[in-house]
């Protein structure tokens, strides 16, 4: 039979079929209002963004019957303490970088990046492949947080410093802006580090009160103006060779959600974060055409330096590893993940790009 003519035999009309039609899902939708705030200013459209393209996919996905609305740094509580603000529930979900809360135990380092640990690719293979979400939300429930992937800067750049950099005694006493894990391997080096969320660097750097600051890339330190204030701009960034961003999601909030906006979430944290990395490859060569135009002056860290900061790095590695066990246990499985990824970048990858970054000078 017909649709049609089954619709006039048993008598539903039009709006019985409308009713038919629409997915039973869409029909059993709870409404739900979420709030996210991230550890970024707004001006960071690219960070801040695929905060805000999360919640806005989320949106889309459920007719608007889960809504998440998002706050940028300040907005609800400063960048520094999404963490807090997502495990007491003044929040049910941030955008954040694990690494920010070191300070309360170094395993929080994993879910951004390692010091000399692998490249965006690798780490977020390790994260969603590698036993690493796992890992990492075993660990995050010890804090009433979950996690779902949600953005990577990829390859950062080593900062902007007031003064040329060239060996390991010039690093003495330099006050330096450099987050987390990374700091302690620089204090080895003499270093003194400062952990500033990314609205107050530059006041810092202005008035002298830090030497050097990090941050992320070309696109976004031009955009907060560094170099006008630290012409020397350093690579690369060894601590974070791929950072990922995460979505640290409340567990009580997490585990009330229906299954299925469960996975919309963790899909629309995919999105942003694939979304993120396609558009620093795009802008960031933009950005650092124009600092180069703007005077900033392009150096790369020397041998001695980076032998040094890799030597101290592996150092603290083994020190943590000693009296963590969280640390020793997402160590040992993110660097066995590496290290096999990095045998066969080398047989390919790493031969091709350099191969092409050699020819796109001509």
């Amino acid at each position: 039979m017909k649709r049609r003519e089954f619709l006039k035999v048993t008598g539903i009309g039009a709006a019985g079929a409308a009713t038919l039609a629409a997915p039973a899902i869409a029909q059993s939708m709870p409404e739900i209002k979420w709030r996210m705030t991230t550890s970024w200013p707004k001006s960071l459209d690219t960070i801040h963004g695929g905060a805000e393209m999360m919640a806005k996919a989320v949106g889309e996905a459920t007719d608007n019957k889960f809504q998440i609305q998002t706050f940028a740094a300040g907005e609800i509580v400063p960048g520094l303490q999404v963490l807090d603000a997502v495990q007491n529930g003044t929040v049910e979900m941030g955008h954040t970088a694990s690494y920010y809360y070191f300070g309360k135990d170094p395993a929080f380092t994993f879910g951004s990046s390692l010091p000399f640990g692998p490249n965006a690719r690798l780490n977020q293979a390790w994260y969603m492949l590698g036993g690493g979400k796992d890992l990492l939300n075993e660990f995050y429930k010890g804090y009433n947080v979950t996690s779902l992937l949600a953005g990577n800067t990829t390859c950062q750049m080593g900062g902007w410093f007031r003064k040329e950099i060239k060996t390991v005694d010039d690093l003495k006493g330099l006050k330096f802006r450099i987050g987390g894990f990374a700091g302690r391997v620089m204090q080895k080096l003499g270093c003194v580090p400062q952990q500033l969320a990314g609205g107050d660097i530059y006041p810092a750097l202005e008035k002298g009160t830090i030497d050097a600051a990090e941050w992320v890339g070309p696109f976004d330190d031009e955009k907060l103006g560094f170099n006008k204030v630290a012409p020397y701009y350093y690579y690369p960034g060894w601590w974070e060779g791929g950072p990922m961003l995460l979505a640290m999601v409340n567990l009580d909030k997490w585990n009330a959600l229906p299954k299925y906006y469960q996975n919309i979430l963790e899909q629309a944290g995919h999105l942003a974060n694939n979304w993120m990395m396609a558009k620093y490859d795009m802008v960031n060569p933009i950005g650092l055409k124009k600092l180069l135009a703007n005077g900033a002056k392009l150096r790369g860290f020397s041998p001695e330096i980076m032998e040094a900061s890799y030597k101290a790095a592996r150092e603290l590695h083994s020190e943590v590893s000693a009296t963590n066990a969280n640390f020793k246990k997402l160590h040992e499985s993110l660097t066995s993940f590496s290290n096999s990824g990095y045998q066969w970048f080398q047989v390919a990858e790493v031969g091709y790009d350099n191969f092409m970054a050699r020819h796109s000078q001509g």
